[in-house]
């Protein structure tokens, strides 16, 4: 559906870590190694930097394919940052949402992407929909599912989630509500990584105390690289990588009584 990588570490120009490695992202585009559905990935493109002393991340997102922009290819050259969101997106369903639709989504310090798709979207997910205040239901740049995925989440972080919860209540609350959805969640803030590995290939890449990289997919063959079991949530910074894993809520009938309601308050403990 799509391939992601966040990136940690050191600044570099966004070319070295998405466009110069022999499996690099922009391969990806038309190449992936490891995705289990879809074989292109050309409906769209993104990618959001941290600029030094900047809590706010840029994006450049397109709607067409990330080879076919000569712009980017020029930009990511000379543009250098030492933390990095991107996604090559496969549409689940055509839109008129052009641009929009393409991850990296973002709101203040957090850049977000979902690698996968909400089964049965939209009907599925419409019991949901009240987890949600009108206002951010509104809001939505794009109607497809990985917009609504990405509410679910922020919805979260502002009512004071950490971000392993959000995006972990997020998954179990869409697998309750749909329960064939893949959903491979990825988000940053600039100084930490969080993933989820629900469905699809997910992988990581740690040198200790100086650069993390998460992926869909290795972008080499560096023995470094490690597969993230699935139904796991992984929480990452420059100084390594925490894995945890993820009830299924087929597995404890009781969390589905929670799954369209509002978030829980930060003193409730994680399930």
């Amino acid at each position: 559906m799509c391939r992601h990588l966040a990136y940690l570490g050191p600044e570099e120009p966004l070319g070295r870590v998405l466009m110069e490695p022999p499996h690099s992202l922009f391969r990806q585009s038309w190449a992936p190694r490891r995705q289990r559905h879809g074989t292109v990935n050309a409906d769209g493109f993104g990618v959001g930097w941290y600029a030094s002393q900047d809590p706010v991340p840029a994006r450049y997102r397109r709607a067409g394919p990330i080879w076919a922009d000569l712009s980017f290819a020029d930009l990511s050259r000379v543009v250098r940052s030492g933390a990095v969101l991107a996604a090559v997106r496969d549409a689940t369903f055509a839109g008129a949402d052009a641009e929009a639709a393409a991850a990296p989504f973002a709101s203040g310090r957090w850049l977000f992407s979902h690698n996968g798709a909400v089964a049965g979207w939209p009907d599925a997910a419409a019991p949901l929909v009240s987890a949600l205040p009108p206002v951010e239901l509104l809001s939505l740049q794009a109607r497809n599912d990985s917009a609504f995925v990405w509410a679910l989440v922020l919805h979260r972080l502002r009512s004071g989630d950490e971000a392993d919860q959000a995006m972990g209540e997020t998954v179990r609350q869409l697998a309750w509500a749909a329960p064939a959805s893949r959903l491979n969640l990825l988000l940053t803030d600039g100084a930490t990584i969080t993933a989820t590995a629900w469905g699809d290939s997910l992988w990581y890449r740690t040198e200790p105390g100086r650069s993390t990289v998460v992926a869909s997919e290795p972008y080499d063959d560096d023995p470094l690289w490690r597969e993230v079991p699935d139904r796991t949530v992984l929480t990452a910074s420059r100084v390594g990588v925490l894995l945890a894993p993820l009830e299924d809520p087929a597995a404890s009938p009781a969390l589905g009584s929670a799954r369209a309601g509002a978030p829980r308050s930060p003193k409730e403990p994680c399930r």
